[in-house]
């Protein structure tokens, strides 16, 4: 677990050695540099000199006593806010990065995931999701596999605000699905499941398209394709089968309108 710790905090910006000071420090509190370097095994120099830069990078701070100086580490939540903040920055900042790229390197990406850790990798990505989710699936399959689809992903999904509208078959799991489309932030359309028995799911979000095959559980994969022009014409695709799934919702209600009026007719 500790080196687990320490590679988390790398990736936050600090090095090895001013990773397991932080360590250290969490254990000490305040204490002077001579307890650090004999808590992380780090020499004693070299453990006063990082603790030095860590209050300048604001990553602990320094109390003078009579004779010397005593160290005590931020607290963990300031970590994860900063590098919130961070993260926060470089998604705003995305647009400006890419602008300066060539075009001849603004190239379609790919990536190709396999087995259920990269299927959760993918639904992972529709996360981060800055436009709505447009959504084909079927609503049974992948709660088949994913027991907790709901409690974990949509509940996801939701917290972050994320809306979605969704083609699915007409079928049992997709019709008690749709019954909770307005407190789970979407809207389904349901499609006739003989007709379209999706065996897969596709999203399409931001400029990426994600697929997801559950197969027969064993060779499970995801591809993420990102390129404006692909997630634009998917975009399209849906939206003409969002008004053809819309148009047969319409139909069938005019249909059962007209039956319980013939019912009420004939027994009147």
């Amino acid at each position: 677990m500790a080196k687990d710790l320490i590679h988390i905090l790398e990736a936050v910006g600090l090095d090895d050695k001013e990773a397991q000071l932080y360590l250290a420090g969490l254990q000490l509190g305040t204490a002077p540099a001579s307890d650090y370097a004999k808590k992380a095994g780090v020499n004693r120099i070299t453990t006063y000199n990082a603790l030095e830069e860590l209050v300048q990078k604001g990553y602990f701070t320094k109390v003078k006593k009579v004779r010397s100086k005593w160290y005590a580490p931020v607290a963990p939540e300031y970590l994860s806010l900063e590098a919130r903040k961070s993260a926060e920055a470089l998604d705003r900042a995305l647009p400006e990065l890419r602008s300066l790229q060539g075009a001849k390197y603004r190239k379609p990406r790919v990536r190709f995931f396999e087995g259920w850790e990269g299927v959760r990798h993918v639904y992972e990505d529709t996360l981060t999701a800055k436009s709505e989710l447009l959504n084909f699936a079927n609503s049974g399959v992948v709660r088949k596999f994913w027991p907790n689809y709901d409690e974990e992903y949509v509940a996801e999904r939701m917290k972050r605000g994320i809306a979605l509208r969704g083609i699915a078959p007409n079928d049992e799991v997709g019709q008690r699905v749709h019954g909770q489309d307005k407190e789970r932030l979407r809207e389904i359309r349901l499609v006739s499941a003989t007709d379209f028995d999706f065996r897969n799911e596709i999203n399409v979000y931001d400029h990426k398209v994600a697929i997801v095959s559950f197969g027969d559980g064993k060779d499970m994969f995801g591809v993420i394709m990102e390129s404006k022009e692909v997630a634009e014409t998917q975009r399209q695709i849906f939206e003409m089968a969002w008004r053809y799934a819309g148009s047969m919702a319409s139909r069938e209600e005019a249909i059962k309108n007209a039956k319980r009026q013939l019912i009420a007719k004939t027994a009147a």
